[in-house]
C-alpha cells in the first residue's frame, strides 16, 4: 500500500496508523450515456484543498479520525474483468488488515468488485443502496458486466432481501417488478432507511441527487434528492455496522462551474467522518 501524492485533504496518514483505506477506481468502461467518470477521484483530490477539515454539520474533523488515501488504482481500459479482479484483491488486502474500506469510482460497475470481497470476509453482508436507478437489469446490451445490472450481480452474490435500494426513479417495468420479489426498493427518497444489525456494504451513486444539485453525472436524472437530504441519509445509514463503502458515478468534465465536484468532495467528507463517529 504506497500513499498518494495527492491526498484527499487530511488523509494523509500511513497506512498502518489508519482506520480507514481511501482508494480510487478510476474506470468507466461499460458507460451507456455520458463517460468521465475515470477522473472523478483526482478531481475530488484536487478540488478538496478548498474544502474545511471540520465538518459543523457533524462537529468533528478529518484530523480527528485516520485516513490512509492510497490513491488511484491503475486500471486497464476496456475489458471489465481485470478491472473488477484488481479491486477485489486491493478490497481483500483492505480488509484482511481489519481497515475499512472507502472507494471512489468510477462507474457503478466497480461496486461489484469491492462486494465479492466483502462477502467472502462477511457471509451475512447486506447492500445499502443510494441511486436514482434500479441497476437490476439481467443484461445491458447483451453485456452481464455493466453499470446498469451492477446491483443485479451483487444480489446472486449475496441473494434476496439484503439488499436496500433507496432513492429509485428510473429502471425498466421488468426490474421494478423483479426487484418487488427480491429486494427492498424505495422509490423518490431516502426515508425511514430500515435499520440491520448485520455488516453493511454502502454504495452511494450520485446520480441521487437531483440534476439541478448535481449534473455532472453520467445518467442525470430529474426529480432527485437534495444534498442535506443525502447527508442524513448517509448519517442513518452509518447508524449501522458500515464494513465498507463507495462513492461513484460523478463525472467532473459535464459541469464547467466545478460545483458538482465541490459537492462530492463535501460528500465524502461527511463520509469519512460519518464512518468513525
Amino acid at each position: 500500500m504506497n500513499p498518494s501524492i495527492n491526498t484527499f485533504i487530511g488523509c494523509d496518514n500511513s497506512y498502518n496508523d489508519a482506520d480507514i483505506v481511501l482508494f480510487g477506481a478510476p474506470y468507466d468502461g461499460t458507460t451507456s450515456n455520458r463517460p468521465g467518470a475515470r477522473f472523478a477521484g483526482s478531481a475530488i483530490r484536487r478540488e478538496s484543498y478548498g474544502l474545511e477539515t471540520y465538518s459543523p454539520c457533524l462537529d468533528c474533523d478529518l484530523g480527528d479520525i485516520k485516513v490512509f488515501d492510497s490513491g488511484e488504482l491503475e486500471v486497464p481500459f476496456g475489458d471489465p474483468v481485470p478491472v473488477l479482479d484488481m479491486i477485489y484483491g486491493h478490497v481483500k488486502a483492505i480488509i484482511n488488515d481489519d481497515k475499512l474500506p472507502v472507494m471512489l469510482g468510477g462507474e457503478h460497475l466497480v461496486t461489484l468488485g469491492a462486494v465479492r470481497a466483502m462477502v467472502e470476509k462477511h457471509p451475512d453482508l447486506n447492500i445499502i443502496h443510494f441511486d436514482a436507478h434500479t441497476d437490476l437489469r439481467d443484461d445491458y446490451l447483451g453485456q452481464k458486466l455493466s453499470h446498469a445490472t451492477v446491483i443485479r450481480r451483487c444480489h446472486e452474490l449475496i441473494g434476496d432481501n439484503r439488499i436496500y435500494s433507496y432513492g429509485i426513479r428510473s429502471g425498466t417495468r421488468e426490474e421494478f417488478e423483479w426487484a418487488g420479489e427480491h429486494i427492498y426498493l424505495q422509490r423518490f427518497n431516502l426515508d425511514n432507511i430500515r435499520e440491520t444489525n448485520a455488516p453493511v456494504y454502502l454504495t452511494i451513486d450520485l446520480d441521487v441527487l437531483d440534476p439541478s444539485v448535481f449534473p455532472a453525472t453520467g445518467t442525470p436524472e430529474a426529480g432527485g434528492i437534495s444534498y442535506n437530504e443525502l447527508i442524513s441519509g448517509i448519517v442513518s445509514a452509518c447508524g449501522m455496522n458500515i464494513v465498507g463503502c463507495d462513492l461513484v458515478e460523478l463525472s467532473p468534465p459535464y459541469d464547467h462551474t466545478g460545483v458538482s465536484t465541490a459537492t462530492a468532495c463535501k460528500i465524502l467528507r461527511e463520509l469519512l467522518l460519518c464512518l468513525k463517529r
